[in-house]
């Protein structure tokens, strides 16, 4: 190799140094420590936010309830209203057919609905709507700002839209599988397939 083309050999590595420890700090492998100085660090890798959380809530017999009174056993967490037409009855339905299916096994699966109606969900109607369904359905209502926090723990969607007759509930209609630790394992849409949710709910088992 000639003395130019070791030159411009030695520029082409520098330029390309250069490009990767620029590289290397945008994503995180290094970061900068005081001027001009570099060290090793993680690179942070941005993921799905946390979901659920510590909820302080009242059951629908009247007793105040937080997340830890339900830790030990896996949850299938909906949020919904007693007024809801559709899909709250239809999901309810379907979970209490999902846990037919699986059987004993099931037994270990809290089902939670938490209402984002608090306004009209007191205990005693969350009570009364829950005797259409599955009994170990537990219903939970707090304030609204009790609410809220739930709603922002499990990452959760929940708008008041005014009707002609007083107004009804737009929410999200996923149910949340939780496992027993209280992390989140992954969700149940709305009308999913049955075979699809039945290996959700084992998953969590």
């Amino acid at each position: 190799m000639s003395f130019l083309q070791w030159i411009r050999y030695a520029a082409w590595i520098g330029v390309g140094l250069v490009a990767f420890l620029g590289a290397a700090v945008l994503l995180g492998w290094w970061k900068v420590d005081g001027p001009g100085r570099l060290q090793a660090g993680r690179a942070s890798v941005q993921g799905m936010p946390t979901i659920g959380g510590p909820f302080t809530l009242v059951d629908h017999t009247g007793k105040l309830v937080t997340d830890a009174d339900f830790r030990g056993k896996p949850m299938a967490v909906f949020f919904g209203f007693t007024h809801c037409p559709e899909v709250c009855p239809t999901t309810l339905v379907q979970m209490a057919n999902l846990t037919s299916k699986i059987g004993a096994a099931a037994d270990r699966l809290q089902i939670l609905l938490v209402t984002v109606d608090p306004e009209r969900d007191t205990p005693e109607q969350l009570a009364l709507y829950l005797q259409s369904f599955d009994p170990r359905v537990v219903g939970l209502t707090g304030s609204r700002e009790q609410i809220a926090a739930a709603l922002a723990a499990y990452k959760a969607y929940a708008k008041k839209i005014p009707t002609d007759n007083g107004y009804t509930m737009d929410h999200s209609a996923s149910v949340y599988l939780m496992k027993a630790d209280g992390s989140f394992r992954t969700m149940i849409d709305y009308h999913e397939e049955e075979a699809s949710a039945l290996a959700k709910i084992r998953m969590v088992l």
